[in-house]
């Protein structure tokens, strides 16, 4: 059994603190930067759906910052984000190039937003959004095995036993959805689905309740084409 990460658990001011020197100084541009930063790793965090990403992002736009010709700026807050919004997008772009997909889009890496109700907001509806479109392009092993893999980094060997699959057939099966994720068809998913496997994500992911997600799944991939019906 799996247990949530700790950096799930962690605050984005938290995540940052460690990678920007507090130090007093009068014209370094940090009051600004320190003003703006839970703003900086939010607009990082939404387009990318990393927690990890959008610290990397934020301490690029500190380099930045310290680089720049400061007495040019007149409005350091527009500047700042403009700069994590571009870098951003830049990382966005040199995924796509390399054909890997990301969390981000699909399923958000869940962070502690209770310092900005913004983002809790805005990471809610990620998770919703990137719950309908795994019910809506994968089938029943591959959206139970992509979650597991890519959501709770669950070992292939454990993927394999909780969906009873071999392992070669597991990691098949996690390759194979992470390409129909981005291509893949859309067929329709009910709301009732949507609610069930929804429900059960957030109580991994915030209450580490992943026996229950756990069941889900694994009933889930058993469930034959009669009870799926009736589901």
């Amino acid at each position: 059994m799996q247990t949530t990460p700790a950096h799930w658990n962690a605050s984005p001011a938290a995540i940052s603190d460690h990678a920007v020197p507090i130090t007093p100084c009068s014209d370094d541009g940090l009051s600004a930067f320190l003003s703006v930063r839970a703003r900086l790793f939010g607009i990082a965090y939404r387009m990318l759906g990393s927690a990890a990403e959008a610290e990397d992002i934020v301490q690029d736009v500190w380099v930045r910052w310290q680089t720049a010709d400061r007495s040019l700026v007149r409005e350091p807050a527009a500047f700042l984000a403009t700069t994590t919004t571009r870098l951003a997008i830049n990382v966005m772009q040199s995924a796509r190039s390399r054909r890997e997909t990301y969390v981000g889009p699909w399923l958000p890496e869940p962070v502690d937003t209770s310092a900005d109700p913004g983002l809790g907001a805005e990471r809610g509806k990620s998770v919703e959004v990137g719950i309908q479109l795994l019910l809506e392009r994968l089938s029943r092993t591959e959206r139970a095995a992509y979650i597991l893999r890519e959501a709770f980094d669950y070992p292939y060997r454990d993927i394999a036993k909780v969906l009873r699959l071999g392992e070669a057939n597991s990691r098949q099966v996690v390759t194979r959805a992470r390409r129909r994720v981005v291509n893949g068809r859309r067929m329709p998913a009910s709301s009732t689905e949507h609610k069930r496997l929804l429900d059960s994500f957030i109580a991994a992911a915030k209450h580490g309740d992943v026996a229950g997600l756990e069941s889900l799944l694994a009933s889930d991939v058993a469930c034959t084409p009669a009870c799926a019906v009736a589901a």
